[in-house]
């Protein structure tokens, strides 16, 4: 060895030597050594993919992201691995679009731009997409109606699945008292926390209305929201769950029906429907220069046996009479058999393996009865288990890591969590946030542990998904993205009951000095659905949540010369960058 080359070899020793002793003081960043670069990584060129068509023009709005290094504090690691994680940072799955992250808003949560906590959570949270006005309430909604005064022709009553009838029940979009939320104000809502809507249109007056043209009206009045929506929102749906025999029209009074319809609705007739309410509203959109984009109801698995008629025939009928006019398919989904008290293991596993069947179903539906393919919507989902807590726990929050991780891999175009905010019914509760009637001294708005999960999945996610390969077990889930300022983000999910130690390797890639991530775990309180989420040790203020200065925790942190290897918790989550070089 020349002496020219031993002294360097000493001099780049030496500043290694220090860089490995450094920690970052936040107030006096140490500076880390440029190491030379790596001449003998062969780095293949990422190239994106085709449109996925699953994805289609919800792609249209897609950002690049730049990383930007947080806070940090040096941690230790785990001297061995018994798992491998492999990225290949060249093999692009799909560009990302940020519409896979929505959540829905409804009826009974406040007028929300009244509630300052509220609106500061959902502006860090930007789920892109908000869904309004709710569920089944949307076929029973009259967005232009001041409160109790619905249209004319709007029976006081309707007709059950059952044959009963009931109070008709309407919602208004004109109603400004301080329980529910005017339709002005959600749109005030998306201006201050920057989201963009999707609104589900009322169909259900399309089948219970007692005007001479039923069909007609209803699409008339869906064109006149879109001229007064003026172009504040690209996507819409016709109807909630129609197939559903607990939806507002799935049965009608045939005496009081003037356009001559059959007295229970079929796929069929919902496919002739959807023409008509399609026309109408692109006509309108297109008389103010405006572009929008509208979903059919679709059913997202094979009927079973129990099932309504409708149900079973929903699909063929709705597909083979609705003309190609629908410009994407919207389906529902809540993974867990309904209201039974299923434990964390059958929970999380619905999260892995449902969202690939219903793709596939969906998929061979439309090949079947010679429908051109569209992108795909989940604009509902959640779990149905209940008795134990499991819908405000932390294992739903690791569920929803899982679900979004496979939505991705899956290529939907987009989803939205159900919901906002619902009612606490003994920890039977769908909401990201209490409304107010949790026990045990929970401030109102206080987010559910799914709420730091989706938030701290997003934060180190980059806008390009990857695909990475695991040795060692099928207990942790893992996926990749890559950001086009070169980084690469890694969110890994333990599903077992003991913590596992990952190592990350990167394919087709250079790191650079650092990695950073977040650890989320849940608590020892009510079994294993713990009703509170702990992130990089710090938990929540109260009997529930994560930890209040989420926006501002330091990530952990460690040098890539060691290795890039964490510890994911027992049921927990590592939500993890890695420095290019």
């Amino acid at each position: 060895m020349k002496k020219q080359s031993i002294i360097s070899f000493f001099a780049l020793a030496g500043c290694l030597n220090i860089f490995l002793s450094c920690k970052k003081n936040n107030s006096n960043p140490v500076t880390p050594p440029v190491l030379p670069p790596d001449t003998t990584i062969v780095i293949q060129p990422a190239v994106d993919p085709p449109l996925a068509v699953s994805i289609g023009f919800f792609l249209d709005d897609w950002q690049s992201k730049n990383f930007s290094s947080p806070t940090y504090i040096d941690t230790s690691l785990p001297a061995s691995s018994g798992y491998t994680a492999t990225v290949d940072a060249s093999s692009i799955i799909t560009k990302i679009p940020r519409s896979l992250f929505g959540n829905n808003a409804n009826l009974w949560m406040t007028q929300m731009v009244t509630e300052t906590s509220l609106i500061g959570h959902i502006t860090n949270i930007h789920p892109h997409i908000i869904r309004f006005p709710g569920g089944s309430i949307s076929d029973v909604y009259f967005w232009n109606a001041a409160d109790g005064i619905p249209p004319a022709d709007a029976p006081t009553t309707l007709v059950q699945a059952n044959g009963s009838t009931t109070s008709a029940g309407y919602w208004y979009g004109k109603n400004n008292a301080n329980w529910t939320i005017s339709l002005d104000n959600y749109y005030n809502m998306l201006l201050q926390t920057g989201n963009q809507g999707l609104i589900t249109i009322n169909y259900g007056y399309a089948r219970y209305g007692k005007s001479s043209n039923p069909v007609a009206t209803a699409a008339h009045l869906a064109a006149d929201w879109v001229r007064y929506d003026n172009g504040r929102t690209k996507y819409w749906e016709i109807g909630n769950e129609n197939f559903g025999d607990w939806e507002a029209g799935y049965r009608i009074n045939v005496a009081a029906n003037m356009g001559g319809q059959p007295e229970f609705l079929t796929g069929e007739l919902y496919g002739q429907h959807f023409k008509v309410f399609a026309d109408s509203m692109k006509k309108a959109a297109q008389e103010i220069g405006k572009t929008i984009y509208i979903g059919a109801v679709t059913a997202e698995a094979a009927p079973q046996s129990w099932e309504t008629n409708t149900r079973k025939t929903w699909n063929t009928g709705m597909f083979g009479n609705s003309n190609n006019k629908a410009d994407y398919y919207v389906v529902h989904n809540y993974f867990t058999n309904y209201q039974t008290n299923a434990n964390a293991t059958e929970v999380l596993s619905t999260a892995i393996t449902v969202p690939s069947a219903m793709m596939n179903f969906i998929k061979q539906e439309l090949q079947t009865n010679g429908v051109t393919e569209k992108p795909i919507a989940l604009d509902e989902w959640n779990i149905f288990s209940t008795g134990s807590m499991q819908m405000v726990s932390h294992i739903n929050g690791l569920h929803a890591d899982l679900l979004l991780g496979e939505l991705l891999k899956n290529k939907y175009g987009m989803s939205a969590r159900w919901d906002f905010a619902n009612g606490w019914d003994n920890g039977n509760d769908h909401a990201m946030f209490n409304i107010g009637d949790e026990p045990g001294g929970v401030p109102k708005w206080n987010p559910r542990p799914a709420f730091y999960h989706m938030y701290f999945f997003q934060k180190f996610l980059g806008d390009r998904a990857v695909n990475i390969s695991v040795t060692g077990g099928t207990d942790v889930s893992v996926y990749a993205s890559t950001y086009t300022s070169g980084e690469v983000g890694v969110a890994l999910i333990n599903s077992s009951t003991s913590p596992k130690a990952i190592e990350i390797k990167v394919k087709n890639f250079r790191p650079g000095n650092r990695f950073y991530w977040y650890a989320l775990a849940g608590g020892n309180d009510n079994g294993e659905f713990s009703r509170k989420v702990f992130v990089n040790g710090r938990g929540p203020d109260y009997v529930s949540g994560g930890p209040s200065n989420y926006t501002s925790l330091p990530a952990y942190s460690a040098v890539t010369v060691n290795g890039i290897r964490v510890t994911v918790p027992a049921r927990g989550a590592v939500f993890m960058a890695i420095d290019k070089k």
